[in-house]
């Protein structure tokens, strides 16, 4: 295993499912990656969540350590391991993302997030928002506590675990990168809302997933993470 080359908590996690067609998806693979699909589907989800404590080759930078993060992935597998790859990823710090697109070639923008977390002692309710595009985008779920372990036959388990990441570099070579993190409790989902205009976030392919509900939501507690590269391939 390598040093890793970033740690954090990644932490209330929201997780909104989609299905999708597979030509929506066919053009951004990676050489060497496939689809992976749950109940036959292609899925992808709109993400966000805090990243805290946040630290790279073991160095903490002040205003660096703690931000919220939304991204589009989708799901996919590589020789058997499954993993994620993503559409498109946003913090808030310029730095943050001209290094991930310059460095790693990661679809990183910057725009202006926010988080708000609300931890009570029977519910967690967790809203994230981007301002892009001319507007506000808004994610928004609360779960019932106590948190729960799904198990490996849930969709909650397979939305949130998955040890792989994949991209691809300038030259089209495949990019590999692992994640190592204990499996995450879910607080089960209450209520959802999301106020999204995906053609303004992902482009005019994307336009007609305005409005469409989630087939799942998931509100996971998330934990320490940490981020090895593996190289490319």
């Amino acid at each position: 295993m390598p040093r890793a080359f970033l740690t954090a908590r990644w932490c209330n996690l929201i997780l909104a499912n989609y299905p999708v067609p597979d030509d929506r998806l066919a053009p951004l693979l990676p050489p060497g990656v496939e689809l992976d699909r749950w109940e036959g589907s292609a899925f992808v989800s709109l993400v966000g969540f805090q990243f805290l404590d946040t630290k790279v080759a073991g160095v903490g930078w002040p205003t660096f350590r703690h931000f919220p993060e939304w991204n589009l992935r989708f799901y996919v597998r590589h020789q058997g391991r499954r993993g994620v790859c993503f559409v498109r990823e946003f913090v808030p710090q310029r730095f943050v993302a001209w290094v991930a697109r310059t460095i790693y070639n990661e679809p990183y923008l910057a725009a202006r997030l926010t988080m708000t977390i609300t931890d009570k002692p029977d519910s967690l309710t967790a809203a994230y928002t981007v301002e892009f595009g001319g507007r506000v985008h808004s994610l928004t779920a609360t779960g019932s506590k106590p948190a729960v372990r799904p198990g490996p036959d849930r969709a909650e388990h397979f939305f949130k675990e998955h040890s792989w990441g994949y991209g691809r570099t300038r030259r089209g070579k495949l990019i590999r990168y692992e994640v190592s993190h204990p499996e995450w409790d879910v607080c089960p989902v209450t209520d959802f809302k999301a106020d999204v205009d995906w053609g303004k976030l992902y482009g005019p392919a994307w336009e007609a997933m305005t409005g469409r509900d989630p087939a799942s939501v998931v509100l996971a507690v998330g934990s320490a993470v940490s981020v090895f590269p593996h190289g490319t391939a």
